[in-house]
């Protein structure tokens, strides 16, 4: 027993880790000990890749390595165009920014919400009168188009949280319902 310690070969293995920047790259060496007799599986480095752009290069010369990002997430699969007439689409004046995705819901645009806040037809930029399918009367909190949404003056499609409008709300609140106005929602 004691002589096969002392027989062991050392075989020096150099792995070569890719780093997010490919022209960093790290060295690290090992060494592995058998004894004399055992047959020995040459060990293949596998590489772990965590940029996407390298995977070309290593297709080409590696048989096998670990992506460490999801392949299906690839950005260089998405089309970003701009919109006519130089606009970024975000309504901002930088055209440096393009948003390719979004998670979740937007309060705004995705439940229920005063006209005044829409997103599909923003208040300062439309005509009050548009509305979109989540829109509802600020001052009767029904769905628009409300009863008075373009008629008597002034209409509620106006509405948004000025103080007149706060009082028009507040004393709509204070009446008793009267069920035969009553729309379906």
């Amino acid at each position: 027993m004691i002589r096969d310690r002392k027989s062991k070969m050392e075989e020096t293995i150099e792995v070569i880790e890719i780093s997010p920047s490919s022209s960093e790259k790290e060295k690290r060496v090992f060494v592995k000990t058998t004894l004399e007799g055992d047959t020995v599986t040459p060990i293949k480095q596998i590489l772990c890749l965590k940029n996407p752009y390298d995977v070309k290069r290593f297709e080409e010369t590696e048989e096998c390595f670990i992506l460490d990002y999801d392949p299906s997430n690839d950005i260089s699969n998405l089309s970003v165009s701009r919109k006519a007439d130089g606009d970024d689409g975000g309504g901002g004046d930088s055209a440096d920014l393009t948003v390719l995705a979004e998670k979740g819901k937007v309060a705004c645009r995705d439940y229920p919400h005063s006209r005044h806040l829409c997103l599909k037809y923003p208040f300062d930029q439309t005509s009050h009168e548009s509305y979109c399918e989540l829109c509802y009367c600020y001052v009767c909190d029904k769905p628009a188009p409300c009863s008075s949404w373009t008629e008597p003056k002034p209409a509620h499609c106006h509405a948004s949280e000025q103080e007149d409008w706060k009082f028009q709300r507040r004393v709509r609140k204070m009446q008793p319902k009267d069920f035969s106005e009553e729309e379906d929602y």
